[in-house]
């Protein structure tokens, strides 16, 4: 009997032991009551002794993929049948980051407009809302004369066959704003469970839309390679204006779905063709010159004009080159142009590996 008593106290004892050097081990102890010594400040023996904080991990945004840093040669992959001379061949490097796999789309937008109705209204004033962040459905009308758009404007950005189609209809400054919005509403939450605060959404440069529009291919003159604009079995790679404005033979005569067609290598979906996309920089014709080589942007708020790229539903193939650049005004809105939203990659800006093509 006293031999089992024995046993029986002995495995607790080993037990409790355990459990301790468990609790300790996964720091339950430390940070319940306190190292003793100031490690947790980063601080111990009067020395410093900080090393890097535990438990960040940056996990891509839902919606996003990552697209890897790289070097390229930018600019125009084909000849510049425009003779514009305003984008000429330079290298450049871009770090890593993460970016919607398709256009955002009216349903996605929606999210934004409604929720600057019920927490902004107050603030902002239902008229503000209403006439710069909502999407101006008229374009559809105004854009394209004598042409009969009364069937978009009333049901392309309300109607649920519509929900999966890009937005359209909104400025750059609206983008912008949209971008800001979601930041908020992503780090409100992660504050919430007590994560870390993650890197903002914002637009795109140009540098960075071009290098995941080509998908890691060096010198794609389109997302999905060279040289054309139809796959062997003669159907096309993108919504645009084929032929001599045969706009149905894509199989969309205006906008398709943002993740209609095969995405590019990187998971990016419609990189051409659907919808030009507002990019943050600033348009400028000396882009080479006044621009660095290393993750180059032009952020002039002294320019209204602001490049897109991409080409549209209503664009000849050119446009659709993953080298060429064009602008609108940042006040304009058009049934053409939509956006796309990225967030840095800060967990590991380190470089590629080798071996790109």
């Amino acid at each position: 009997m006293n031999v089992n008593m024995f046993y029986r106290n002995g495995v607790k004892s080993l037990l409790v032991v355990a459990t301790l050097m468990l609790m300790q081990s996964c720091g339950f102890i430390k940070e319940k009551f306190g190292g003793g010594k100031g490690e947790e400040s980063g601080v111990s023996n009067g020395e410093i002794t900080a090393t890097a904080r535990k438990g960040y991990r940056q996990t891509t945004p839902a919606g996003m993929v990552s697209v890897p840093s790289g070097s390229f040669v930018m600019g125009q992959a084909d000849e510049d049948l425009a003779a514009t001379m305003v984008n000429m061949n330079r290298r450049v490097t871009i770090s890593s980051f993460y970016m919607d796999d398709t256009e955002i789309t009216n349903h996605e937008y929606r999210q934004f407009v409604d929720a600057l109705m019920v927490d902004s209204i107050s603030v902002l004033g239902e008229e503000e809302i209403k006439t710069k962040y909502y999407p101006d459905t008229t374009v559809w009308k105004k854009d394209f004369a004598y042409s009969n758009g009364d069937p978009m404007v009333e049901y392309y950005y309300m109607h649920p066959a519509f929900d999966t189609y890009p937005v359209v209809g909104v400025n750059w400054l609206a983008a912008q704003y949209f971008c800001q919005w979601r930041s908020n509403l992503y780090n409100d939450y992660r504050s919430k469970e007590g994560l870390f605060y993650s890197p903002s959404f914002r637009l795109p440069t140009e540098a960075e839309w071009e290098w995941a529009a080509r998908g890691g291919r060096a010198s794609a003159k389109y997302p999905w390679g060279n040289p054309y604009t139809m796959n062997g079995k003669g159907c096309f790679l993108a919504n645009f204006k084929p032929q001599r404005g045969n706009y149905d033979a894509d199989g969309y005569p205006y906008t398709a779905p943002s993740n209609a067609y095969n995405p590019n290598e990187f998971g990016l979906y419609n990189m051409s063709g659907n919808v030009s996309e507002w990019t943050l920089d600033a348009f400028a014709d000396n882009s080479n010159a006044i621009m660095w080589d290393m993750n180059p942007k032009n952020e002039d708020p002294t320019e209204p004009r602001k490049v897109i790229k991409g080409g549209s539903w209503k664009d000849v193939a050119y446009y659709l080159q993953t080298g060429t650049r064009s602008y609108e005004f940042e006040t304009e809105r058009r049934a053409f142009i939509g956006f796309r939203c990225v967030m840095d990659n800060v967990d590991g800006r380190r470089g590629a590996s080798s071996g790109r093509r």
